[in-house]
C-alpha cells in the first residue's frame, strides 16, 4: 500500500519544479508591471507659532496723515502762482495770489484816512486842552468877582464841548483802523498760503485763470492739493465679522502691490465707529494701520494699493502644520513607515493662510502629505517621499 501510494504520487512530484518557475515568473512580471509608487512632498508636524489674523476684504489705501485740498475763500483771477508741480513748501509759504489791486487801495486809502483822522485828533484835543486851562482860570477869576457867573458858566461848557469833540475824533482814530484791519482781511484772502509742511501734488489752474472757492460737497477742484508725506499710513476695509478682533495698537503686516517680495510692520492706529454699508457689497468697517518703519530704499507714494494682516491672537510653540495640507473634516493624509498613506482626523485650534494648530490626532514628527491634489494621492495609496527619504 505504502509503494503504491508513493508511486501515484511521483508525477505531482515530477511537475513541481514547473510551478515553482511559473510562480518565480509570475512574480517577476509582477514587480516589473507594477505601478511606480506616487512621489509626494511631505511636510514634517513641528512645534512653532500660530498666529490668527484679521485681512482686509477689499484693497487698502496708502493714505497720508495730512493732505489739504486747498483754494482761495473768494474767486478771483490768478496773479501769482508762486508754486509748481512736485515742490517742497513750509508752513505759511505763499503758494498762490489773486489779483488784489482794489483792496490793496482800499488798504491805502484806509491808512490815509488814519493819517488824517489823526492830525484832526491832534488838533481838536489842543483845542479841548486850552478850553479846560481856560475854564479854571475863569473859576478863579469868579471866586475874585472880576466875571459873572454866566461867564463862568459859558467857559465850563465850552470845555466840556472841547473836550467831546476830542473824544469823538479818538473814536474816529479807532473806525480807522478798523477799516485798515477790513482792508487787510480782505488781502489776506486773496492769498493762499500753505498750513503745514508738504509737497505740492495738483495744481489746478494757470496765470490769469479764475480760480473759485470749492467748498465740501461740491464738485469743484481745489487749486492746489498739498500732501504732508512724512507720515503714511493704510486705510483698508475690514469686514464686520472680523471687526470684533480688532483692537487699536494691535500688531500687523503691510503688503504693498507695487514693492514686491516684502512687508512691513504695522499697527493698528483707528477703526472707524460706524459700518459702512455700500450698495450690493459687504459690510465693512474702516482700519488705519499706520507703517512702524515706512520704506525709505522704495519709493512709497499716496495712493498705493495694500493689504493689512492684523495679528489678534498668537499661540508660540504649539504643534502646527501647514494650512494647505487640511482635507475636508479635518482630515489629512499621513505617510506611514512602510509607504502607505492613512487618513487621520485632527483637531485644530488657531489658525491662518499658513498654519495650523493641531490640538489632537498627530504627534511631533509625523509626516503628512502637502500635494493632496496630485493624482493618485489618497488613503491606501503607495507612495514614495520626493526627497527620498
Amino acid at each position: 500500500m505504502t509503494l503504491s501510494g508513493n508511486r501515484k504520487q511521483n508525477p505531482l512530484l515530477k511537475y513541481a519544479p514547473y510551478f515553482v518557475v511559473l510562480l518565480l515568473l509570475a512574480t517577476a512580471i509582477w514587480h516589473l508591471t507594477r505601478p511606480e509608487p506616487v512621489r509626494v512632498k511631505l511636510a514634517r508636524v513641528e512645534r512653532g507659532t500660530v498666529e490668527a489674523t484679521v485681512s482686509n476684504t477689499r484693497a487698502g489705501t496708502v493714505k497720508a496723515c495730512r493732505r489739504a485740498k486747498l483754494a482761495p475763500t473768494v474767486g478771483g483771477q490768478i496773479a501769482h502762482l508762486l508754486v509748481k508741480k512736485g515742490e517742497r513748501v513750509k508752513a505759511g509759504q505763499v503758494l498762490l495770489e489773486l489779483w488784489n489791486d482794489d483792496l490793496q487801495a482800499q488798504a491805502r486809502l484806509a491808512e490815509q484816512q488814519l493819517n488824517t483822522v489823526a492830525t484832526r485828533v491832534e488838533e481838536v484835543c489842543t483845542i479841548a486842552t486850552l478850553s479846560g486851562k481856560e475854564a479854571a482860570r475863569a473859576r478863579q477869576l469868579r471866586e475874585r468877582g472880576f466875571i459873572s457867573t454866566e461867564g463862568l458858566e459859558r467857559a465850563e461848557a465850552d470845555a466840556k464841548a472841547k473836550q467831546a469833540s476830542c473824544a469823538a475824533a479818538r473814536s474816529e482814530t479807532d473806525q480807522a483802523r478798523s477799516r485798515i484791519a477790513v482792508a487787510q482781511a480782505g488781502l489776506r484772502r486773496m492769498v493762499l498760503r500753505a498750513p503745514f509742511d508738504g509737497i505740492v501734488a495738483d495744481i489746478s489752474g494757470e496765470l490769469g485763470e479764475y480760480a473759485t472757492p470749492s467748498p465740501p460737497g461740491i464738485p469743484t477742484p481745489p487749486a492746489i492739493d498739498l500732501i504732508d508725506d512724512r507720515c503714511l499710513f493704510v486705510s483698508a476695509p475690514i469686514d464686520e465679522t472680523d471687526a470684533a478682533n480688532i483692537r487699536v495698537g494691535q500688531a500687523g503686516r503691510i503688503v504693498l502691490d507695487a514693492i514686491k517680495g516684502k512687508s512691513f510692520a504695522g499697527k493698528v492706529k483707528r477703526i472707524a465707529p460706524y459700518v459702512l454699508e455700500l450698495e450690493k457689497q459687504a459690510r465693512t468697517v474702516e482700519v488705519e494701520v499706520e507703517f512702524i518703519e515706512p520704506p525709505t530704499a522704495e519709493n512709497l507714494l499716496v495712493g498705493y494699493s495694500a493689504d493689512v494682516e492684523i495679528v489678534h491672537t498668537t499661540r508660540e510653540k504649539v504643534l502646527r502644520i501647514p494650512t494647505q495640507t487640511l482635507l475636508e473634516e479635518m482630515h489629512v493624509l499621513l505617510y506611514r513607515a512602510d509607504g502607505i498613506l492613512e487618513e487621520r482626523t485632527v483637531k485644530t485650534g488657531l489658525a491662518n493662510w499658513d498654519y495650523t494648530e493641531v490640538i489632537s490626532g498627530l504627534n511631533e514628527g509625523d509626516r503628512i502629505v502637502v500635494t493632496l491634489d496630485q493624482a493618485g494621492v489618497s488613503a491606501g495609496a503607495h507612495v514614495q517621499p520626493e526627497n527620498g527619504k
